[in-house]
């Protein structure tokens, strides 16, 4: 089995570094977006519109990303998509004074654009396995999980940091607007491919996509993103309720610490623990975390349940985006990552949207009840799957996830 070192002589150190650079500013986003509109407007509700109208615009643009790149290569389609979400996310600031309707058509935008670095990472991955050695993908999946979960670390406690200077809610949008020209876009120029994956197919056709089962991983993906959504609104509102607002971005951040830490383990889970036993297992899990949110009382509650519901995010992503990789030919791995990525925009929106709602109405309380009944549809879905999923391994209940 694969090592992380393993990785390193594989790309460059300086390619970790600079795809790990490349997200933050996509981590970023959602909890600035909500930042700056509530600052502007003072509405939970508005700003939860404007997070669910950017979720479901990634939702659309970022499988027409990744249909492109399977065609044109990455470098051309994420240097120009990087280019149009940072001049989005940049015009949010003077629309959310300008008021519902133009904040909504930024954020739309600012979603339609938005660079697709953790799908594209991970298929180059899959290509380089596939050209070297294929004992690379699992360590290099779990990889991928923590880098996304550290960003998700780091991106929120900057927008923290960030809410600190007086200037309505303004300085973390354009501070990932500045980091999407500073860090993405010299990612897309230097380390990805001006090429397209070898295929056998014609020119004139690309093999067609496996459409019941993604469907399946994309929903699964939008469970995780409404949880995501959900939690995100109801720490804002309940650092706004507790007359500290600068603290929704480290506690957010607490859930990206424990999750991080799970995805690097997981490298190192047993074979014999076959795939389907791990989604089934991780959803669980997941649900039980959630429901834990339903007790937050005090800042104490709140750190103790985040923390918990922590471990349980990695593992179960993990087994989604190994599924996905199996699921989809070489030739069509951009559009099938993106597809499968652009459930957690999709969830997130419906997340942020319905909480918002509930934490105009019900406070932060309401707002976190949102998630255990996703969680539990989460795994309503991984039990339906299990049959379908053991027959993929031929009986054996081992999906050979990594090619």
């Amino acid at each position: 089995m694969s090592t992380y070192r393993d990785l390193v002589r594989a790309t460059t150190p300086g390619y970790l570094v600079l795809a790990f650079l490349a997200r933050l500013p996509l981590a970023m986003a959602p909890l600035a977006t909500l930042v700056l509109v509530v600052a502007s407007t003072g509405s939970y509700a508005v700003a939860g519109l404007a997070n669910a109208v950017q979720g479901l615009a990634s939702m659309v643009g970022g499988p027409v990303l990744g249909a492109l790149a399977d065609r044109h290569g990455h470098r051309t389609v994420t240097v120009a998509a990087t280019a149009v979400a940072a001049a989005a996310l940049a015009g949010l600031v003077p629309a959310a004074r300008a008021g519902t309707g133009a904040v909504l058509a930024a954020s739309a935008l600012a979603g339609l654009a938005r660079p697709q670095i953790g799908a594209l990472v991970r298929v180059q991955w899959s290509r380089l396995a596939r050209a070297h050695d294929r004992a690379l993908l699992p360590t290099a999946l779990s990889y991928e999980a923590a880098v996304d979960e550290t960003t998700f670390v780091a991106g929120p406690a900057l927008v923290g940091i960030l809410t600190l200077i007086p200037v309505a809610g303004a300085a973390p949008v354009a501070a990932a607007a500045i980091l999407l020209l500073a860090a993405t876009l010299p990612f897309a120029l230097v380390h990805t491919s001006s090429t397209t994956a070898p295929s056998a197919e014609p020119d004139t056709a690309l093999p067609g996509l496996p459409r019941p089962e993604l469907a399946g991983m994309f929903a699964a993906m939008a469970i995780m993103g409404v949880v995501f959504g959900a939690v995100q609104t109801a720490v804002t509102a309940f650092a706004n309720t507790t007359g500290r607002p600068w603290a929704a971005g480290l506690i957010y951040a607490e859930l990206g610490v424990g999750s991080a830490l799970a995805g690097t383990a997981t490298a190192w889970l047993p074979r014999n623990f076959t795939v389907p036993a791990r989604y089934a297992c991780s959803a669980g899990a997941l649900l039980l975390g959630t429901l834990l949110l339903l007790t937050v009382g005090s800042l104490a509650t709140m750190l103790a349940a985040v923390a918990v519901l922590s471990v349980t995010v990695a593992p179960y992503m993990i087994t989604l985006y190994g599924l996905t990789d199996q699921l989809a030919p070489a030739s069509r791995a951009n559009a099938a990552m993106t597809v499968m990525t652009a459930g957690g925009p999709a969830g997130v929106a419906l997340g942020t949207a319905v909480a918002g709602h509930l934490a105009d109405h019900h406070g932060y309380r309401g707002a976190f009840a949102v998630a255990p009944p996703a969680a539990a549809a989460a795994l309503t879905l991984a039990l339906a799957s299990l049959r379908r999923l053991r027959g993929l391994g031929g009986g054996t209940g081992e999906v050979p996830i990594y090619r």
